[in-house]
C-alpha cells in the first residue's frame, strides 16, 4: 500500500504543526506542485475540513452545528483534493519526495498547502476583524506597566 494509512495523520500533523516538518529539496518541489496546482476552492475545501475536524473536539463541539452529513462532505473533498494532488498534478513530485525525505515530505507539503488555505481564510475582512476583536477587553494599564518599564 502507498502508504496511504499515514496520510490523515500526516495531513493533521503537518497542517497543525506546520513546523515539526521539515523540508527537504524533493519536499519543496511537491509542496510548490501542491501550491500551483491547487486551487481557491481547493484550499478553502481543506480549510473547512480543518475547521469541521477540529470542532470534533469536545471544548469545541457546542459551538457548531457540524452534522455527520457535512463531515462526510468534508472528508470526501480533501480525499479528492489529496488524491488528485498526489496521484495526477503532483505525482511526480511525490513519488520523488517520497523516496528521498519518506512521510516528512508530505507532511511540509500539506503542511504548506494548510497554510496557504489559512492564509487564504485570514486575508478575508470581517475574519480580520474577528480576531482583533479581543483587543478591546485587554487590559491596557497591565500591558503599559509591563512594556514601559526601562
Amino acid at each position: 500500500m502507498i502508504k496511504a494509512l499515514f496520510l490523515p495523520i500526516a495531513l493533521c500533523a503537518a497542517i497543525l504543526c506546520p513546523s515539526a516538518a521539515m523540508a527537504g529539496p524533493t519536499a519543496d518541489a511537491l509542496s510548490s506542485c501542491m501550491a500551483d496546482s491547487s486551487t481557491g476552492k481547493d484550499r478553502k475545501e481543506l480549510a473547512r475540513w480543518i475547521f469541521v475536524a477540529m470542532s470534533s473536539h469536545p471544548e469545541l463541539k457546542g459551538l457548531t452545528t457540524i452534522t455527520p452529513a457535512d463531515q462526510e462532505t468534508s472528508d470526501k473533498d480533501v480525499a479528492r483534493l489529496a488524491t488528485r494532488l498526489l496521484t495526477e498534478s503532483c505525482s511526480r513530485q511525490a513519488q520523488a519526495a517520497m523516496s528521498a525525505e519518506g512521510n516528512a515530505a508530505l507532511e511540509a507539503a500539506f503542511g504548506m498547502l494548510g497554510q496557504l488555505a489559512m492564509q487564504e481564510l485570514m486575508a478575508d475582512a470581517g475574519v480580520k476583524v474577528s480576531f482583533s476583536n479581543y483587543t478591546k477587553y485587554l487590559d491596557r494599564a497591565r500591558f503599559e506597566a509591563v512594556f514601559s518599564k526601562k
